[in-house]
């Protein structure tokens, strides 16, 4: 029927021609989004020379905004949260509203391997620049509050005279190259990816090559049978096999990542030996830089591609458009049979000698203690020390007549070597403390917890995982916690909005790696968390059966029993 004024036609419908992802690889160049624009105008690593002629010479006021929130991130600066802006704010703000003229800075610590000469500059630049932060990360690093541009230059010349540096530590670049922390000194090693390590750092750490990626990418390497870098969740992870006809050498796996759309990462099915490492992880990184998606932040990390290929066409790129030669199938790891693995604890060497593991309170420390640790590091080892994945660090290369003196002096400083279940299982991200994008505190309701639980179920040993999160981030692993705690503000009983969080359980890394189970409408305020912890684990130990984990009890249980 033909259109009339009483009978109008429906509107056409405006068709939109799709401007593709972003990716390279396909001809799509042109910026899709504002960080795009800023990374295509000039190289992050550029940056530098402007920090130290300009920026730390005039000032905060003086910093181009495409530098202060986008291209000094490639040094590992941040804008910390300004003091007194509540977590109700955090989503309403704009940027600069949100900022305070400090930064965070973080320092990578590829492999967590330091010195304790290198310990020791970190804790003097600490206590001289930061106001005494010095927060040990779930990624190995440490992280610095409080830095006023000013200082940026002084501190890099002193972390690079001891060999450490804080270049692509943020970013959209490859991030710290996480390393089993026990890297060639375990006893029960299948082989040691160091060399990888230090390759890798080599070719790609500061190269213009993979400075301009969609997102961050992350990589983990590992030749440890606990399975100890959190290989599941990260963008390219190589994990120690021994393969039945080439011997030891690495599992290859992709595509992990958590945040608001978690992924566990999937294997390839390929095995690569120590000295190819380097090319394979090079390759992945250059499909991700390639064919990764540039158009939407939010579908920007390599787990998005892995997903939209599926394995064997990610495989199949690699192999022919990469690497120019076809990879060797290979086995998966094996189970691990410990359920911790932080390293915490003494442990034997395979020469015969000692670490020691300790537990922190959720990877708070401060420079002073990182000095002092350092001392008893020198003095007890080595003078070599790891950084773990769990916020927990290691003292390496001690003689079995110093570990009982090498203890009690970390036991001085409330450095544990014998944690109980809820020191040594819980972790904290940030929190609304300094970070822009956090609703609630975390570091200090971390603390608290577990001094709340040690004093209340001082019997509990079974190991448990309770992961903090100050936003729905996932920066502290909460999808993947025996109880994970998402950060967002939550009515009480009087129906005022407080801190509090949305409850995740039953999550789990390992061979069987899966993601908690959220119950509905379940969800804790701060002053309740204590509470609601010892209710949930009580019933546990009420309803478990014989050496059931945790995680497996959560999946089963009904929804009165995890409320």
């Amino acid at each position: 029927m033909a259109a009339t004024p009483q009978n109008p036609a429906a509107p056409r419908r405006k068709v939109s021609r799709h401007r593709g992802e972003g990716q390279w690889a396909v001809g799509h160049f042109t910026p899709l989004n504002g960080n795009e624009q800023f990374k295509k105008d000039d190289d992050g690593l550029n940056v530098r020379t402007r920090i130290e002629t300009i920026y730390s010479k005039r000032g905060f006021d003086s910093i181009d905004p495409n530098d202060l929130r986008g291209r000094m991130r490639w040094w590992g600066l941040y804008t910390q949260r300004k003091p007194g802006i509540d977590g109700g704010k955090t989503a309403i703000l704009e940027p600069e509203e949100l900022d305070d003229k400090y930064f965070m800075l973080r320092v990578r610590i590829d492999g967590g391997r330091l010195t304790t000469e290198q310990l020791r500059v970190i804790g003097e630049i600490s206590q001289e620049f930061a106001r005494g932060t010095a927060d040990l990360t779930d990624r190995q690093n440490v992280q610095y509050h409080w830095i006023r541009i000013e200082d940026v230059p002084e501190i890099w010349d002193r972390l690079e005279a001891v060999g450490l540096s804080t270049t692509e530590a943020c970013g959209d670049t490859p991030r710290v190259i996480l390393g089993s922390p026990v890297a060639g000194i375990a006893e029960d090693e299948i082989i040691d990816g160091t060399p990888a390590i230090e390759e890798i750092h080599r070719r790609v750490i500061g190269n213009t090559e993979f400075s301009n990626l969609p997102r961050k990418f992350k990589t983990a390497i590992s030749g440890s049978p606990l399975l100890d870098v959190a290989h599941e969740i990260n963008d390219v992870a190589f994990v120690g096999v021994n393969h039945p006809e080439h011997g030891p050498g690495f599992d290859l796996w992709v595509g992990g990542g958590l945040s608001t759309n978690p992924k566990i990462g999937q294997r390839l099915g390929a095995w690569v030996p120590l000295d190819e490492v380097a090319d394979v992880h090079i390759g992945v990184l250059s499909i991700f830089r390639d064919y990764g998606y540039r158009r939407l932040r939010t579908r920007a990390r390599l787990k998005f591609l892995v997903a939209d290929w599926g394995v064997e066409k990610f495989r199949q790129i690699l192999e022919d458009e990469y690497l120019k030669r076809k990879l060797v199938d290979g086995p998966a790891p094996d189970q691990p049979v410990a359920r911790w693995r932080d390293h915490v604890g003494v442990h034997r060497q395979k020469d015969g000698r000692y670490y020691v593991g300790f537990a922190p309170r959720v990877g708070r420390v401060d420079g002073a203690t990182l000095t002092k640790i350092a001392e008893l590091a020198e003095a007890h080892g080595s003078g070599r020390l790891r950084t773990t994945v769990e916020q927990k660090m290691i003292v390496l290369d001690v003689e079995q007549d110093r570990i009982d003196s090498l203890v009690e002096g970390l036991e001085a400083l409330d450095l544990t070597a014998k944690p109980s279940t809820f020191r040594r299982g819980t972790m904290a991200c940030t929190g609304i403390e300094y970070c822009k994008l956090a609703i609630v505190e975390t570091k200090a309701r971390g603390a608290s917890l577990i001094d709340e639980l040690e004093r209340r179920i001082p019997e509990f040993e079974e190991p448990i995982t309770i992961n903090i999160n100050g936003c729905p981030n996932a920066c502290a692993r909460i999808q993947v916690a025996d109880i994970g705690l998402k950060g967002q503000l939550v009515l009480d009983d009087q129906g005022e909005q407080v801190e509090g969080f949305q409850v995740h359980l039953g999550g789990a890394l390992g061979l069987e790696a899966g993601f908690g189970r959220k119950v509905r409408g379940l969800k804790v305020t701060s002053d309740e968390l204590p509470d609601y912890i010892e209710r949930v684990l009580k019933r546990f130990q009420k309803e478990r059966e014989d050496g059931e984990r945790f995680a497996t009890w959560a999946t089963r249980a009904s929804e009165e029993s995890l409320s």
